[in-house]
């Protein structure tokens, strides 16, 4: 199977209540775009219209590798209206509040499964039917987790332990799936002379690492104080990071826990576990099962549950009361709920068709809604896995 040969074999379009006003503070706007990151390309628009970045609000981030729509809101009255090869930014009213994942209600997906033999396309027609009757694990999917160094781990868990100089380390120096050439040798240099802070400072490039290293060469144990010059922005998303690995383990400890037969499948932080049927007292509690992200301060359904997840936090040398942190302030983390299992909504699967770009093989489309949050890939996962 082969998915996301082309941009319009994933498309996503996010589903929002939307209470437009004639004029308001905050203009929307609806992104239309391939080949870009949500975060990169409305800083690239920013860029050009000579704004800054903090004017732009979204409700959620859409992956490059897709042909994608979502509302984005400026603060900032211009028309700003943009049209590119890849994208385009048009007006569609004013809101009296920026957007935000509050105002999502879910995301309606297209995808094209493509170079399939008839013994899997006969595999997936069966798997929809499980999927309608059992959903599946609402796994947060590899894409939440490109901020993992895949060598060093988290940066948010370094940060949890007081491990100030590590996460630092991380932050600096972790080395991402897409990263350009350029980035990923100058990370391995600051990596080999971390600790020389003149030398590094050499080879820095960003504003981030002008800073950092400036301040570490002139005293060489401020990491605190480096940590706390990164945005509240990018600190959020590390921390979101984490909070969605921890879920992942709370919602395999779950399943593992009830003796359900499973089935893995690898995954950048750790391997999604997948069940295929249920009986019925297992459904009805997994159905009704909502886990809460960590903090310091979590609602859990169950002792069980919360047994299950102190478990897990032993385990990784931290427990609740490391989520205060009160050295590094710009960000926190906020405990809500989320959903174990999922449901996809109006699940369709159409005809399978000769693969054009597969001589011999089939393609598939798959059409169906989730709500916001919840990973369209995963259901690909779900319906492929062996």
């Amino acid at each position: 199977m082969k998915l996301k040969v082309k941009p319009e074999d994933f498309v996503v379009r996010e589903m929002a209540r939307l209470p437009l006003r004639k004029h308001g503070p905050y203009r929307l706007y609806l992104l239309e775009k391939k080949g870009w990151n949500t975060i990169d390309l409305l800083m690239r628009i920013a860029r050009v219209h000579n704004l800054p970045y903090r004017l732009f609000a979204y409700g959620g981030l859409k992956d490059r590798h897709a042909h994608t729509f979502q509302y984005v809101t400026v603060e900032h009255d211009a028309d700003l209206t943009t049209e590119d090869e890849n994208y385009t930014f048009k007006p569609v009213g004013y809101l009296e509040r920026p957007m935000g994942p509050d105002l999502l209600e879910g995301n309606e997906f297209a995808i094209t499964l493509r170079s399939l033999s008839a013994v899997e396309t006969s595999r997936i027609k069966r798997r929809i039917d499980e999927v309608r009757g059992f959903g599946y694990p609402n796994y947060y999917d590899d894409q939440r987790f490109g901020s993992m160094d895949r060598q060093m781990g988290f940066m948010a868990e370094r940060l949890l332990k007081r491990h100030y100089n590590g996460s630092l380390q991380i932050y600096l120096t972790g080395i991402y799936p897409e990263e350009k050439r350029e980035a990923r040798e100058r990370k391995l240099f600051f990596r080999e002379h971390w600790g020389d802070w003149e030398t590094c400072l050499t080879r820095a490039k960003t504003v981030m690492e002008n800073k950092i290293f400036s301040l570490l060469a002139a005293r060489p144990k401020a990491y605190i104080e480096a940590l706390q010059m990164i945005p509240r922005e990018e600190l959020s998303l590390y921390f979101s990071a984490y909070q969605s690995h921890l879920f992942n383990e709370l919602v395999r400890r779950v399943l593992q826990d009830m003796k359900l037969e499973l089935t893995a499948v690898p995954g950048a932080a750790g391997p999604y576990l997948f069940y295929r049927r249920l009986e019925r007292k297992e459904l009805a509690y997994l159905r009704s099962l909502v886990l809460p992200l960590a903090a310091t301060h979590m609602d859990f359904p169950d002792e069980r549950i919360r047994g299950l997840f102190t478990t897990i936090l032993a385990e990784r040398g931290i427990h609740y009361g490391s989520f205060n942190l009160r050295r590094v302030r710009q960000a926190f983390f906020k405990s809500t709920l989320r959903e174990a299992v999922v449901f996809p909504a109006n699940l369709q699967l159409q005809l399978p068709e000769p693969d054009e770009l597969y001589p011999g093989k089939e393609k598939v489309r798959l059409f169906f809604r989730l709500p916001r949050g919840s990973y369209g890939t995963m259901l690909i996962k779900r319906l492929t896995m062996p």
